[in-house]
């Protein structure tokens, strides 16, 4: 008996263990499914907020560059040094052999700064500066404890050249060099880099002019000095230098989508009022970019395949127009990419001249994205009655996706709107709305998903997806008279789960009643067959007596 109840009680104590881990295996399957969202990084970026420094040839002065750290973790035994292949690409004389920073630790959020030249050390920009912009490609180094990585940034910087006098034959601008341009996406900026250029000699204005880095960026236009390259450059007759200029650009269509063609039209102008140029040559170069696949290739490409244009001349104070039609890399991401064009030209007296220009064409990534299948429960309803409706949002492009919402409508259907937020590029973002049928309905595509987005400037846009929802009658009472209710399925485990455990104690309960019974039966059984023993054996012996 006692063997019977020690294994009732070990019974019942498998039982309840079961229902206390079985809740917690769930909840901590819970927690680790949450913490397995957060993904641990490290983004480093420079220059940022930084306006862009101006160095004039010869002098002596220090590069400062901020580096962020943008991710969630910690930045150790963080290194930069710049990239330098060839002394063109560094301002600055190279005096140094070595020119990397240590950085220490940049902790996830904060901020440093590398300074090149600070005291008395200072950089010394090189001499032969032409006034043109450089792009300083720094690479940086640092690891997580565990991994050593790299990553390669860059700035921008720009450069003055040095004034010379008018007996070089190479005189200064003598203007004002205002430099205005809107910036806007439409790539229609003006850059007004006029100066009076009489033609006399001598040097009245600012120097040359330079656009400021904000119209630059956003899309503008940057013009660098002429160099007299051959001929006799005081064969001119009064020692100016005639200086051909772009005042502007447009774009055919005004908005440049990533993989699409377009026409640029560039806008020239020959400053000087006394000198005509003639024998035009220009050629435009745009930097490698996109992706790391094909890094080396140009953002934009010549459709034609020649990125050369001849003009004739352009007379004294005189204007011209070139253009050229031009694809831009479906892996473009969305910002201004530049454009550096070089111009070969000649004045009355062959004397040879060459000037560059840089054009910033602000590039559009269009936003794609897909939804899944519709979900909608039950798929069938009543009038006055609810239905569930789901489906993801694929963002299949480039470019972030913000302030997304998403709504239920239709004549026979009614629903509130639904705030999904920002939706970064390659993300998923869940629609998960409730409606409520308001009018009988059996048409096809009878209802739509309305889903608004704004681009990074604001521009909103909206988009529709149709899709069916059968709507019958109102149900009268005496048919709902007639439903039986019936539970509603959670498909929590955890119901599953107390099910199970409530069933296995029932059936142990029914074993060890069972077992106690035959047991009880047994015993009685066996006390019966004694009695009876006892009895024959004392009727034996009432037998044998005399």
């Amino acid at each position: 008996m006692k063997r019977w109840k020690r294994a009732g009680a070990m019974l019942l104590c498998m039982i309840f263990t079961i229902s206390m881990l079985a809740p917690m295996g769930a909840r901590a399957e819970e927690e680790k499914t949450q913490e397995s969202k957060v993904i641990n990084q490290i983004t480093l970026s420079v220059g940022d907020e930084q306006k862009t420094p101006v160095y004039k040839a010869g002098e002596k002065a220090e590069l400062k560059i901020n580096v962020l750290n943008k991710g969630n973790m910690d930045a150790q035994n963080v290194s930069i040094a710049p990239v330098i292949s060839s002394t063109d690409e560094w301002p600055f004389d190279m005096e140094k052999l070595n020119y990397e920073q240590s950085l220490g630790t940049i902790s996830a959020g904060s901020q440093t700064t590398a300074l090149w030249g600070g005291g008395d050390d200072k950089l010394t920009v090189r001499s032969d500066v032409t006034g043109k912009s450089y792009k300083l490609t720094f690479r940086l180094t640092y690891d997580d404890g565990e991994k050593i990585y790299e990553a390669d940034r860059y700035v921008f910087v720009k450069t003055e050249a040095k004034k010379s006098t008018s007996d070089s034959g190479n005189s200064n601008n003598t203007g004002n060099g205002n430099n205005s341009g809107n910036g806007n996406n439409t790539g229609k900026d003006q850059v007004n880099n006029i100066g009076s250029g009489d033609g006399s000699g001598g040097s009245s204005g600012d120097g040359s002019a330079v656009s400021s880095g904000s119209d630059f960026y956003d899309g503008g236009v940057y013009n660098s000095e002429p160099v007299s390259t051959g001929g006799d450059a005081a064969s001119t007759g009064d020692g100016s230098v005639p200086r051909v200029i772009v005042t502007g650009f447009d774009t055919d269509p005004g908005t440049v989508k990533a993989g699409s063609n377009f026409k640029l039209v560039i806008h020239l102008k020959n400053t000087s009022k006394k000198t005509a140029v003639t024998n035009m040559l220009f050629d435009l170069q745009a930097p490698a970019s996109g992706t790391d696949e094909a890094a080396e290739a140009p953002a934009f490409l010549p459709v034609s395949g020649s990125s050369s244009i001849y003009l004739d001349k352009i007379p004294a104070n005189g204007t011209k127009d070139i253009s050229i039609d031009l694809n831009s890399r479906a892996d473009l991401i969305q910002k201004p990419y530049s454009i550096t064009m070089t111009m070969k030209y000649e004045d009355g007296n062959a004397t040879q001249f060459e000037g560059e220009s840089s054009l910033a064409i602000p590039v559009t990534q269009e936003a794609r994205f897909e939804f899944s299948e519709i979900q909608i429960m039950p798929d069938t309803v009543a009038v006055y009655e609810e239905a569930n409706i789901t489906c993801n949002l694929y963002n299949l492009g480039r470019v972030k996706m913000y302030n997304v919402k998403a709504k239920f409508e239709g004549d026979a259907i009614e629903g509130e709107e639904q705030f999904i937020g920002n939706l970064e590029s390659g993300a998923t973002g869940t629609i998960d709305g409730i409606v409520t049928a308001v009018a009988e309905s059996y048409d096809e595509s009878n209802c739509k998903l309305v889903l608004t987005y704004e681009d990074d400037s604001g521009k909103e846009y909206s988009v529709e997806q149709p899709f069916t929802m059968t709507i019958t009658s109102e149900m009268e009472p005496a048919d709902m008279e007639m439903m039986t209710d019936i539970p509603e399925d959670t498909g929590s485990p955890v119901g599953l789960i107390v099910a199970v455990i409530v069933g296995v104690a029932a059936v142990a309960a029914v074993v060890t009643a069972v077992l106690l019974k035959r047991r009880k039966k047994k015993i009685q059984s066996s006390e019966e067959e004694e009695l009876l023993d006892e009895v024959e054996r004392f009727t034996e012996d009432e037998r044998r007596e005399p």
